[in-house]
């Protein structure tokens, strides 16, 4: 994307900003027309002063032989006044409009990757995800407030200056051409020069930013296997490899830097010389040599705004690439335009020939079909990478199937909203996910309205009530980092305590019990049991006892169904299904007769 294309996309963001940034440019117009009233009155007053009035442009035209330099003071006094108001108006409004639009796109950056599908969040690093947000929102407020608050100022004033000049003297006005063209060629020169190595300084803070993360989200493994000094050490190699890259690029910059202040003196210089020797012809006055060199010094200042806004659009070039980038990055699921909300729904799940595959290739499910009616419990079992988990994540629309139809109570699901959808389903997954938040507010997560006696009864039902009252906050004590305050039972009978309060029609039970004790899992098993009841529960388990009861079991292979009864039939049967029954129960034999 050219620096161009990326800086229209930054001005698009204005969003509902964009008409107060139209009256912020038009006033910063009339602010750069003002600022050049300075040294044209200025020169004519040096002009009256001198007895030697102008013969070009500024010619008076008064018939008094020596013209009163207080009208000019005057005028010089009203545009400065004007100048300093409307500095302040536009100052204050750009801050206002900056901080606004900055916080408006932050939240709906936030909105859209939370909305990304489970692929993209499972490829990308979430400190890398966070660092783009950050850096992303503030390099567009730092771009909209320099803009609106001196660069579009700069800019114009340049679109003023230029024309003006020409028309008050066109031979000093070359050597000011001469300085936007040296200015420009050498910026195109350095932009071009350092484009890739930037984009490599941003490589590296990305590096940096998911490095660091890593880290800091395994502490526990970091310090139980004593890589503290190898991390760090890790991480300043990171940080030399972006100092590195970085060093070049500001050399560069550096350059333009330097050349602009020596261009102030020699274009100061070129204009006093040529000056006195039009002066000596009669070719200018005293008055437009002052105004010129004043002109002189206004255009460096302006350049050098000029030359900043193109170093600032540059260097945040990569962030805002980055940023638009996952901006671009299309929802895998989204609401069909006549999407509907069907209220609560009763449960009766239809796979009709359902079809899958993460890369086109090769098939995660492939023609699955299976009715579970209201009130029954399908248990899914199979090796690992058999399907298992896809075939429910198919369910909730984390994607959609390639080929066939999943109907929820008649309707494809793909008719409903998603938020309408997934408030149908709750999950209790293998790894309890926890904010760092309260108790009470991981739980209503599942019921955001839920008093604290319905919290209390889920609780209580999820075998989690007893350590909940032990703490001297009870329910509001704060979990921790992904739930780090609690121990890994803990963790699971919250998320299911959080699963019972939603009440869902439709549960989906994803090795929910793999992180309890024998006695706890037997209590909890106890509760699902009868929470079950009444609606349609789908449960993902590798241990085979946690789905004796089960009223059918599909077993999958390489993404098929190849089996599918109740328990005892499928073991009589002699199948896959009956050896992995077989083979779990001979170790539990041995291991009983071996502690006898």
């Amino acid at each position: 994307m050219s620096l161009l294309r990326l800086y229209a996309r930054v001005l698009e963001l204005l969003g509902k900003e964009a008409r107060l940034g139209w009256l912020l440019a038009g006033a910063n117009l009339l602010l750069a027309g003002a600022q050049f009233a300075e040294p044209v009155l200025f020169g004519r007053i040096v002009d009256v002063l001198s007895g030697n009035p102008p013969n070009g442009p500024l010619a008076f035209t008064s018939t008094s032989a020596s013209p009163s330099p207080w009208p000019l003071l005057a005028a010089w006094v009203a545009f400065g006044l004007f100048t300093i108001l409307c500095g302040v108006v536009v100052a204050l409004n750009a801050d206002r409009l900056s901080h606004r639009q900055r916080q408006a796109v932050l939240t709906s950056y936030f909105e859209h990757i939370m909305q990304l599908p489970l692929t993209f969040h499972t490829g990308t690093h979430s400190g890398r995800l966070m660092k783009v947000m950050l850096q992303g929102t503030d390099a567009l407020w730092r771009l909209w407030l320099g803009f609106f608050r001196e660069h579009f100022a700069a800019i114009m004033s340049l679109v003023v200056l230029l024309p003006l000049s020409l028309y008050l003297n066109w031979r000093l006005a070359i050597l000011l051409f001469v300085l936007c063209i040296v200015f420009t060629v050498l910026t195109t020169m350095v932009v071009r020069k350092t484009f890739e190595m930037q984009n490599e300084v941003e490589e590296q803070y990305s590096n940096l930013s998911a490095r660091a993360s890593d880290a800091l989200g395994n502490v526990a493994l970091v310090q139980s296997f004593v890589r503290i000094d190898a991390e760090v050490q890790g991480l300043r190699g990171i940080a030399d490899k972006l100092l590195a890259a970085q060093l070049p690029v500001l050399s560069w910059w550096a350059l333009v830097t330097v050349m602009t202040r020596a261009s102030t003196t020699i274009t100061v210089l070129a204009i006093f010389t040529v000056g006195i020797v039009l002066h000596q012809q009669g070719l200018t006055s005293v008055g437009e040599i002052v105004m010129f060199v004043s002109f002189a010094t206004m255009l460096i200042q302006k350049l050098e705004q000029v030359v900043a806004f193109i170093n600032n659009v540059f260097m945040e070039a990569p962030r805002l690439a980055e940023f638009f980038n996952v901006l671009d990055a299309v929802p895998a699921v989204c609401d069909r335009p006549d999407a509907i909300d069907p209220g609560r729904l009763q449960g009766l799940v239809e796979f009709d020939d359902v079809s899958f595959s993460y890369d086109g290739k090769r098939a995660a499910v492939a023609d699955v079909s299976f009715t579970a009616l209201p009130g029954q419990t399908i248990a899914l079992v199979g090796p690992t990478g058999a399907g298992k988990s896809t075939a429910i994540a198919l369910l909730h629309r984390a994607f959609d199937p390639q080929s066939g139809i999943i109907r929820i109570d008649g309707m494809d699901v793909r008719g409903m909203k998603l938020s309408a959808l997934r408030r149908n389903i709750g999950v209790v997954f293998q790894e309890a996910l926890l904010f760092n938040r309260s108790i009470a507010d991981n739980l209503r997560v599942g019921k955001p309205d839920a008093t604290l006696e319905e919290m209390r009864a889920a609780a209580a039902r999820a075998q989690a009530l007893d350590f909940i009252e032990r703490g001297e906050q009870q329910f509001d004590t704060n979990a921790g980092e992904r739930g780090r305050m609690l121990s890994g039972g803990e963790r699971q009978r919250l998320s299911i305590a959080r699963a019972l309060l939603k009440d869902p029609p439709i549960l989906i039970l994803d090795e929910a019990t793999s992180a309890l004790d024998a006695v706890t899992e037997a209590k909890v098993n106890a509760a699902l049991d009868e929470v079950m009841k009444g609606r349609t529960t789908f449960v993902i388990a590798h241990r085979l006892s946690t789905i004796r009861n089960a009223t059918r079991i599909l077993v999958f292979e390489h993404g098929r169904v190849t089996e599918s009864g109740t328990f005892d039939e499928l073991v009589a049967r002699g199948g896959h299904f009956a050896g992995l029954a077989k083979a779990q129960f001979m170790v539990r034999e041995e291991g009983a007769a071996t502690s006898s």
